[in-house]
């Protein structure tokens, strides 16, 4: 295998493996968002609760006005009951101070209702706001471990940076560009091996000339199907001495 080839595998692995810590990294920034996420959500939904409440207090003096004003009703009905002349008018003045007392009846009843919804929205508050208190310590604390995660992975990828500094430096400008492109446009996947003929990138076959041509390892030869770069490793041996050594390199 020329020392081309051997270049581009060991670029690709060391691509691979950057493309990996920030996922790795991505994914502990993720989860913490999300119990932020969890406890903002709390927080919002408890001022939701304490606003319910203050509707549900809101719209208790009113009723409770209305429950005023119809009582108001049966004091001025009965008083009007003493001055009443006619069996129709009494009659009326019943049905008038009635309908009041059934009003107040009524009233009593959403009243009551409404104070146990707004206790309820209260107490739910409270509890939502103790939850929040725990799980903001808790977050405080996982914060830090994150942090501390992130420092450390970023750390193994400034190793593997410097080495893919040095491997990209060992290309052509033309190579390194068409490199580069095609880990762009190949989901960055761009040196793939040919295993029994096949693309392990697009997974289609290549012509059997082809396959020998690039078991020879002399020139650099690209997937028909998907245009990445071809390389040849035989079975017992499945990664080149460049590549083998990222992972040693990084552990240092």
């Amino acid at each position: 295998m020329n020392e081309e080839i051997s270049t581009l595998i060991a670029l690709q692995e060391t691509d691979t493996k950057l493309a990996e810590l920030d996922r790795e990294i991505e994914t502990l920034r993720q989860e913490l968002a999300g119990r932020e996420q969890a406890v903002r959500d709390k927080e919002a939904l408890a001022d939701q609760c304490r606003e319910k409440a203050i509707e549900l207090e809101q719209s208790r003096h009113g009723i409770k006005a209305a429950a005023e004003e119809a009582a108001g009703r049966i004091r001025e009905g009965q008083m009007k009951m003493m001055q009443v002349q006619t069996s129709r008018e009494h009659q009326a003045l019943l049905k008038e101070i009635e309908e009041a007392k059934k009003q107040i009846k009524d009233t009593d009843d959403e009243l009551l209702q409404i104070m146990e919804q707004t206790e309820a929205e209260e107490a739910q508050a409270v509890e939502l706001d103790n939850l929040c208190k725990g799980e903001q310590k808790l977050l405080a604390e996982e914060v830090g471990r994150v942090e501390k995660a992130v420092q450390e992975v970023d750390k193994r990828r400034v190793k593997v940076q410097q080495m893919r500094i040095k491997f990209a430096q060992a290309l052509s400008t033309a190579q390194l560009r068409r490199y580069e492109v095609l880990l762009q446009k190949r989901k960055g996947l761009a040196v793939v091996r040919i295993l029994d003929g096949v693309c392990q990138g697009c997974f289609m076959a290549a012509p059997p000339q082809q396959f020998n041509n690039v078991r020879r390892g002399d020139k650099l030869y690209s997937c028909p199907s998907c245009q990445r770069i071809f390389y040849y490793i035989p079975e017992e041996n499945g990664g080149s001495m460049k590549a083998a050594s990222i992972e040693d390199d990084e552990d240092e």
